[in-house]
């Protein structure tokens, strides 16, 4: 007879607490104002995106396009030159980078201080990883093993990371590099939250039947999640809302675990997990 799936919810899905900081500021700016600009989107969230835009954040792709309101710096980090760009236009600026990714600035710098060859662990054009780049000079963004392969070797070098890279892509990278460099300075600079989300992923995709993981397919940081869970649960699926779910996913099964990228909102989370808890399966008793 038909029974209701087993739902279990990873416990941190979702928001973490930096994007959910700069959301808030750029609401309260935008109340405060009567808008706000952004250069870029906040996040890599159609739904998040097109709720602010109905609130007057505005995205804008140039500083020439700020009228009348401040401009604020998204959570992924700005480059350099665009502070100095604002700041010569007299902008008010509002800083939403995420602390931690203001800390992985710091130590990039203090690891060209100690004049070490720099690398990057990170996606090559993404926003926080080209932030990072422009806070020191001549940084190489290494992606893959492969591409940890390629390097030639170097007497002396200093490596960060993107702070939402899959863990295990990092450690092996590293192994990489420690038989290639004879100074070799490591800073951790994956976030607490990433680690957190992966090791809770790590938890539940095992012991159920089927994993859904919540984001835009724009977002590095949902798709790192999704890739986790695939290595630990083949029938692991990616969905942007509940409408992407497909009832013949669940064959056969009884149990479904989710979790959520860090700019995927509570309410798309909420609609999924509603979803999942109305569907029904026939059970294998």
């Amino acid at each position: 007879m038909p029974e209701q799936l087993k739902v279990r919810v990873a416990k941190d899905a979702g928001f973490c607490f930096g994007v959910r900081d700069a959301i808030q500021k750029a609401r309260d700016v935008a109340e405060e104002h009567g808008k706000v600009y952004l250069l870029g989107d906040i996040v890599h969230n159609e739904r998040v995106v097109n709720d602010l835009a109905q609130e007057n954040v505005k995205v804008v792709d140039s500083l020439d396009d700020v009228v009348d309101a401040p401009v604020l710096f998204r959570a992924h980090g700005t480059v350099p030159d665009l502070w100095a760009e604002a700041g010569r236009k007299n902008l008010t600026i509002v800083d939403a980078t995420c602390p931690l990714v203001h800390e992985i600035h710091n130590e990039i710098k203090k690891l060209n201080a100690e004049g070490r060859k720099l690398i990057i662990i990170g996606d090559h054009g993404h926003d926080e990883v080209v932030a990072i780049r422009a806070q020191v000079p001549d940084a190489v963004i290494i992606a893959s093993i492969a591409e940890a392969d390629a390097l030639p070797r170097m007497k002396k070098a200093g490596v960060v990371s993107q702070s939402t890279q899959m863990i295990e892509n990092v450690q092996e990278i590293i192994g990489i590099l420690s038989m290639k460099i004879f100074d070799l300075r490591f800073v951790n600079t994956v976030c607490f939250p990433t680690r957190r989300n992966q090791g809770q992923i790590k938890e539940i995709a095992p012991i159920s039947d089927v994993m859904i993981i919540v984001g835009s397919f724009t977002s590095a940081n949902t798709k790192r999640l999704h890739e986790v869970s695939l290595s630990l649960n083949p029938r692991s699926y990616m969905v942007e809302n509940a409408n992407d779910i497909q009832e013949s996913w669940f064959d056969t099964a009884e149990s479904v675990g989710v979790s959520a990228g860090a700019s995927s909102p509570d309410d798309l989370i909420e609609e999924v997990v509603e979803h999942l808890n109305n569907l029904h399966v026939e059970s294998r008793v």
